[in-house]
């Protein structure tokens, strides 16, 4: 006669503990999570990381595991849906990122922009100089590179479809005000407190 095996379901595995790096940024009163307009800032802010260095995703998800942070932005997949959050992109999800993951990308942009201190300032103290002689931005070298990189993810990315990027789209000057705007917001993230700075101010004008 025979029996029946029984099988022992196996235990699930224990889930990560949560990143202690998360705790470095505060919770914001009355947020419980990301709203589409935070979700845009931050994807452009990595957008112009990645115009600022060849290999930029690659940089991201190195610094992500330096800092722990695999539970949340596991591999390259991973980080192009977290950044899909954002409503301006083709390749948009409709799932709102939440408050941790949030924190995980902000942290890393921090971390990177901090990294690159020299040559964000060098480019942003360039086009005061290039602006004051009156001469176009594609005059220096290393400025013209990063102009031109930028506007090309952007174009790629983003949905001409949308009111908003269809305005950038229009000129190049556009596109370089952009740019150069998101050039300043990665200064602002490396100084004293910068990652904190930066993280308050991606909720600007939603919080009560």
């Amino acid at each position: 006669m025979s029996q029946s095996a029984s099988v022992k379901p196996e235990p699930n595995p224990s889930p990560r503990p949560k990143p202690l790096i998360l705790d470095n940024l505060p919770n914001l009163p009355g947020v419980a999570e990301c709203s589409p307009r935070v979700q845009q800032k931050i994807d452009l802010i990595l957008l112009a990381l990645e115009a600022l260095e060849l290999g930029g995703s690659e940089q991201m998800l190195a610094t992500a595991r330096e800092l722990e942070l695999q539970g949340i932005i596991e591999n390259r997949v991973t980080l192009w849906r977290l950044r899909c959050s954002n409503p301006w992109r083709r390749s948009h999800v409709r799932d709102a990122l939440t408050l941790d993951q949030a924190k995980a990308l902000a942290i890393v942009a921090s971390m990177r922009a901090r990294k690159l201190t020299v040559l964000i300032r060098q480019l942003l103290v360039a086009r005061q100089q290039i602006q004051q002689k009156g001469l176009p931005l594609e005059q220096h070298f290393r400025l013209s590179e990063y102009l031109e990189r930028f506007r090309a993810h952007f174009r790629s990315r983003m949905n001409a479809k949308r009111a908003k990027v269809a305005f950038y789209l229009a000129s190049n000057d556009r596109l370089n005000d952009l740019a150069m705007s998101l050039l300043s917001q990665l200064l602002f993230c490396t100084g004293t407190a910068g990652m904190q700075r930066f993280w308050v101010s991606l909720f600007d004008g939603e919080v009560l």
